[in-house]
């Protein structure tokens, strides 16, 4: 393969380790991320004067969890400062931990001038941090439903990536995903492949990719998915008395008698499989589309996980842009910059769309060239069958601290649906009990 990626992490799913010892090479931080929110300055030696009388800083960093666009970004990096003169250094991401890596960074002010934030708890957490960016030019022209889960008290404090829908990922030469009406339609299609001597269906051994993700689909399926992430939190519902993650959690069980070990699969290995015809079938978004060109691979389609007769994607704004508030005020200014640049430009958007392959925020945006899954992703975003992703709202590290574990111990045991059920339901009140500690 050209390249090796290992998984993210959210839908997709993060990956991060950053650069270490790099935290305070691009500027002078604040004490506290308030003070910088409030407009305090520096008087950092670096920064140059701009025509508007703001200060902008010749250099930013930038921390992102995306692993599939780092080479990208770095030459897009390179270009915004051939065109404004002000520096851009890229953090990569190796790992699962980019969000410990993050939040360790930002309270020990060695943070990034831009880093990739989500929205729900993990906003909650950072808000602090995060700058208000209403004030940036491309602003205007997001949909406003497309910040609303990243807008606080009168602050947006990110700019949308790009839309990102998972479900069932699968080789058209070997099913066509698209005709499973039921959980069951889906179970024997995987039992097909099997006796065909090909893997019906296949997870992978990271968080985000072996339940993460998944997991995800019996709570949007829910009537009111908020109502009862909040009744979970209070201890007033439990999963196990639901009807739809009774049948998950038999699906689960049915994928493990009749699948390949995810624990001894990874996300390279898994997008193999499919574009190379041994898997029919994976769990997986329109991001892995990029890594089917090291195979040739073009006949891929995406369709929903239909558990319980469920006929939409799962889609969202995954991430945002953030500026780190407590930078100093010339190098939010910078960042600013840049932002501005890569949605207005025209070089910007050309690696938005050409290069990173993003689905359009911006009103009358179009990319010409979205790879086959984000096509099919947009055909049911406009048919209006769309599910959220309710991973955001879920207690921090709740997937790879304790739904990860648990999966990990269900794929290699003969643990009963109801024992996972009940241990699902008991993650989750850990995850409620730890947060913040």
């Amino acid at each position: 393969m050209k390249k090796k990626l290992a998984a993210l992490v959210l839908t997709m799913t993060t990956i991060g380790m950053a650069v270490t010892g790099c935290g305070n090479s691009a500027s002078t931080q604040k004490d506290a991320p308030v003070a910088a929110a409030e407009g305090e300055s520096s008087e950092s030696e670096s920064a140059e004067k701009e025509e508007g009388g703001a200060e902008t800083a010749d250099k930013i960093i930038i921390f992102q969890s995306k692993a599939e666009i780092q080479d990208q970004l770095e030459d897009c990096a390179e270009a915004f400062t051939d065109e404004t003169g002000i520096e851009v250094e890229i953090w990569g991401t190796t790992g699962d931990d980019y969000q410990q890596q993050l939040e360790t960074k930002l309270a020990n002010d060695q943070g990034p001038t831009i880093f990739t934030q989500q929205s729900g708890d993990i906003l909650e957490r950072l808000k602090d941090y995060c700058a208000d960016l209403s004030d940036v030019e491309c602003m205007k022209d997001i949909p406003e439903g497309l910040t609303a889960d990243i807008t606080k008290d009168g602050k947006t404090m990110g700019i949308p990536y790009t839309m990102e829908g998972f479900g069932i990922v699968y080789n058209k030469s070997l099913c066509d995903a698209t005709t499973l009406k039921s959980t069951d339609d889906f179970i024997n299609l995987i039992k097909e492949q099997k006796e065909a001597g090909n893997e019906g269906f296949e997870l992978t051994q990271e968080d985000y990719f072996l339940i993460g993700h998944i997991l995800n689909t019996p709570f949007a399926l829910m009537d009111d998915p908020d109502a009862f992430i909040a009744d979970l939190a209070e201890g007033k519902s439990k999963m196990a008395d639901q009807d739809v993650f009774k049948e998950f959690a038999n699906m689960m069980v049915d994928i493990r008698e009749n699948c390949s070990n995810p624990l001894e699969q990874n996300y390279d290995g898994q997008i193999g499989d499919l574009a190379t015809g041994k898997a029919a079938m994976i769990h997986q978004g329109n991001w892995c589309a990029g890594m089917f060109a090291d195979y040739e691979f073009e006949d891929a389609g995406m369709a929903p996980l239909p558990l319980a007769g469920n006929d939409k994607l799962a889609v969202s704004v995954p991430y945002y842009w953030a500026i780190n508030a407590s930078a100093d005020a010339a190098e939010q200014e910078a960042g600013k910059k840049f932002l501005t640049w890569l949605y207005t430009s025209e070089t910007g958007k050309s690696y938005l769309y050409d290069q990173f392959g993003f689905v359009p925020v911006i009103k009358g945006d179009v990319n010409e060239n979205l790879d086959v899954l984000s096509q099919d992703m947009q055909s049911y975003v406009e048919a209006g069958k769309t599910i959220g992703w309710n991973m955001a709202k879920w207690p921090a590290n709740s997937i790879n601290v304790y739904f990860a574990p648990l999966a990990q111990e269900f794929f290699t045991s003969d643990m009963s649906a109801d024992d996972f059920l009940a241990g699902l339901d008991q993650a989750y009140a850990d995850a409620i009990a730890n947060q913040g500690n």
